[in-house]
């Protein structure tokens, strides 16, 4: 039985992870040749498992932007509190992606997602029932807690149950088209049950979902996870990295309010930036790092990375400041705003399986390439809004060239992030990638939001209208989300080479020059 392998840079063909140690190649080759030779159905079965639990992760991240409002009057909200019921999750969620990427490594990859399955489940039953402001708050960031643990072990079991080639870049296809498709439908399924059912109800519908998961995750999902001999711990750099990015994710979420210039802010960044040299200065010298520095001799993982950031960092902002345009000045109500993102979110699923055939043809660089292309442009196109715009003329045709984009973005990027990745380090390098993702969103729309602001605080001085002001606020702002996501295109023409095609090999493990044995028909570097 043969598969093809990714295709990837001849230079890194030539770099090989470190030899394992000693008896850890036999456990390594036994547990990837149970993984990789778990039966078609049974593996696309878990996979559906994988992805559900994924994108419910994903939609928390903006199913509750539109009820902020309703939540405010319903539990008192002081006005300056409100958006941390969006910032405590993003700040837990950012903050221990990597963590809970090694964890899954070490400690098994489904035990740490069913963890994170009720983990988060837990914090949405209690999110629904909750009747105070802080109490909210709270447990919004559990909630993220939660989400944290699932999403690198799910993607990590994704990894690792299907080899390098055309079926994992099929898997990773729809996973990446959900991943587009979470923030947009959250949107809309934000504003449906506002509307119809109640608040509490975006909350509660995680808990049969996530319970659901539970009880199916022991039966259709494989386990896996480094060998005993390499479950060594690096507290240290757990500890550095966890609260570099908490303490980053804070200052980024608070300074569009206080000031990029203020005291606090520039306390906060400083104190990020000598945590995370600190963490780089550990993981240079621990004997088992939580991120191991040798992941990033892959180029294509690197690269994949550096876009992943970009693209979210421009597609992100593009959805917040999108969405903060129809409400405030088209007047849009909650469940319009969703239908509208729905356009993005179709053409994105649509197109989910061309992007994928392409990588698998070609390269993940060029199609990245394309696919940045378009969002810069989908997004570029919407700098033309007027105050008194309607959707079909100003927002529909930009809206499809960036859901085509983001379908052709999104995908290589999280193919290309796990490229070359042994099985034990496949958490740490799922957390890593959605690590990179998360940041960028939070720069990004920290950012634009600053910039909407200054624009629109400046034109009403001056006399200008509300809606006015809004527009050019908001257009300012979409100017900076398109070019951050045309930065990503020499970004990965420079950082991911020109791929060609290797010979495939057998789906048994075999032993390499250095003397380990990876995963069945990985590519190695």
């Amino acid at each position: 039985m043969t598969l093809d392998s990714f295709p990837t840079d001849p230079a890194e063909d030539r770099r090989r992870i470190p030899a394992p140690l000693p008896g850890e190649a036999s456990l390594r080759a036994h547990t990837a040749h149970a993984i990789v030779s778990e039966p078609t159905v049974r593996r696309w079965r878990a996979f559906a498992l994988l992805v559900v639990a994924y994108f419910m992760t994903i939609v928390d991240l903006t199913i509750v932007n539109v009820a902020l409002p309703t939540i405010g009057v319903k539990l008192h909200f002081p006005e300056s509190e409100l958006q941390w019921v969006v910032t405590a999750y993003g700040l837990t969620f950012g903050g221990f992606l990597l963590l809970g990427g090694r964890a899954a490594d070490l400690l098994g990859r489904r035990r740490l997602l069913m963890m994170g399955l009720a983990v988060f489940s837990a914090a949405s039953l209690a999110c629904g029932l909750a009747t105070s402001d802080t109490f909210l708050i709270i447990m919004r960031g559990l909630q993220g807690l939660g989400a944290a643990i699932v999403l690198p072990a799910a993607l990590s079991i994704v990894m690792n149950m299907f080899p390098e080639g055309a079926e994992r870049n099929k898997a990773l296809g729809i996973w990446g088209a959900m991943g587009a498709m979470g923030a947009t439908v959250g949107l809309l399924a934000g504003g449906l049950l506002t509307s119809y059912v109640g608040w509490r109800y975006i909350f509660f519908l995680n808990v049969p979902i996530g319970a659901a998961a539970m009880a199916l995750a022991p039966k259709v999902v494989p386990e896996s996870r480094a060998s005993a001999a390499r479950r060594r711990y690096d507290p240290f750099g757990a500890a550095s990295i966890t609260w570099a990015l908490v303490v980053l994710v804070y200052a980024l979420s608070e300074a569009p309010q206080v000031g990029w210039g203020a005291t606090r802010t520039l306390a906060m960044l400083t104190v990020a930036a000598a945590l995370l040299v600190a963490f780089f200065v550990v993981e240079t010298r621990v004997e088992a790092p939580l991120l191991p520095l040798r992941l990033f001799r892959l180029r294509t993982l690197a690269g994949s990375n550096a876009v992943g950031f970009l693209l979210t960092a421009s597609f992100y902002t593009f959805i917040f400041i999108g969405t903060l345009y129809m409400q405030q000045v088209l007047g849009f109500s909650a469940v319009k705003t969703g239908l509208a993102w729905l356009t993005t979110s179709v053409t994105a699923l649509a197109f989910a399986g061309l992007s994928q055939k392409l990588v698998t043809k070609t390269s993940p660089k060029r199609v990245m390439v394309i696919g940045m292309a378009l969002i810069g442009a989908g997004i570029l196109w919407t700098t033309r809004i007027p105050p008194h715009g309607n959707f079909w003329q100003d927002l529909a045709g930009p809206f499809f060239v960036a859901g085509i984009g983001v379908a052709f973005a999104f995908i290589p990027v999280s193919i290309g992030a796990l490229t070359g990745v042994t099985e034990g380090d496949a958490g740490v390098a799922s957390g890593l990638i959605s690590t990179s993702q998360q940041l960028g969103g939070a720069i990004g729309v920290a950012v634009a939001s600053s910039v909407a602001a200054s624009r629109l605080h400046t034109l009403v001085h001056h006399g200008q209208s509300t809606g006015v002001a809004l527009t050019s606020g908001f257009t300012l702002a979409l100017w900076v989300c398109g070019l951050t996501a045309l930065v990503a295109i020499p970004v990965a023409l420079a950082l991911i080479r020109r791929a060609k095609t290797v010979k495939a090999v057998e789906s048994t493990p075999q032993r390499d020059v250095a003397g380990s044995s990876d995963l069945a028909g990985a590519v190695v570097e």
